[in-house]
């Protein structure tokens, strides 16, 4: 899936049996990328970056589930191997240290052995601003989901990178002993909606959507 991102370029690729969402963003001058949420099938991601001439100089995370993170160790080595120098990787907030840290687990239950713990250069906080290929991404913690779940977003751009928080006509699963749905709703209304209904939000599963629709169409928004 390719969706318009003014001056760069940016292309989604379903990963994992979840059929996740992996961001790949770089300036078409540059070469320069940032992978967001590398959750598996590693080869497809290194064989896009091979054939485009892109280098990868972060990779950033969500939130700490299998099917985000499960591929971020093998594809650091992967980088590596091709070449390039090793990314850094960044994180969601430290709450989410204890879901980096068991992804081994989280993929057994599904009967996956593919996929490594993720280990992160550096967390994020709620207001951090990440500079990566020529952007600046602001970093906003949307709890409910997971605990640390972040969302980042170019404000210039007008997109956001959302995870698992907001997705086209629902809000991301709480059915989780960490998990907080009336946190999580109030977190969108509080910290999303106040950007603008023209924010074009990627989420971690399906199809791009923006703030204005969800607001104007999602159950769990009525009345933002």
């Amino acid at each position: 899936m390719h969706v318009a991102y003014p001056g760069m370029q940016l292309t989604i690729i379903p990963v994992t049996p979840f059929r996740q969402n992996c961001s790949i963003l770089w300036d078409e001058a540059t070469r320069r990328a940032l992978v967001v949420d590398p959750g598996g099938d590693v080869q497809t991601l290194l064989a896009f970056v091979a054939d485009k001439g892109l280098e990868v100089e972060t990779i950033a995370l969500t939130h700490g589930h299998l099917d985000h993170a499960g591929g971020v160790a093998a594809l650091c080595r992967g980088l590596v191997a091709q070449g390039q120098p090793a990314p850094e990787v960044v994180g969601p907030t430290q709450e989410d240290a204890f879901l980096l840290s068991s992804i081994v687990d989280q993929a057994r239950h599904f009967g996956l052995t593919d996929l490594e713990n993720a280990q992160v250069d550096r967390y994020t906080q709620n207001g951090d601003t990440l500079h990566v290929v020529g952007r600046a991404l602001r970093v906003l913690h949307v709890p409910g989901h997971t605990p640390g779940h972040v969302v980042l977003v170019d404000e210039q751009a007008r997109v956001a990178f959302v995870g698992d928080v907001l997705f086209r006509g629902t809000v991301g699963r709480t059915d989780f002993a960490y998990g907080d749905g009336p946190l999580l709703v109030r977190s969108i209304k509080e910290k999303l909606l106040p950007l603008g209904d023209d924010i074009i939000i990627i989420p971690g599963h399906g199809g791009a959507s923006s703030l204005g629709a969800e607001r104007a169409g999602n159950p769990f928004l009525t009345g933002a």
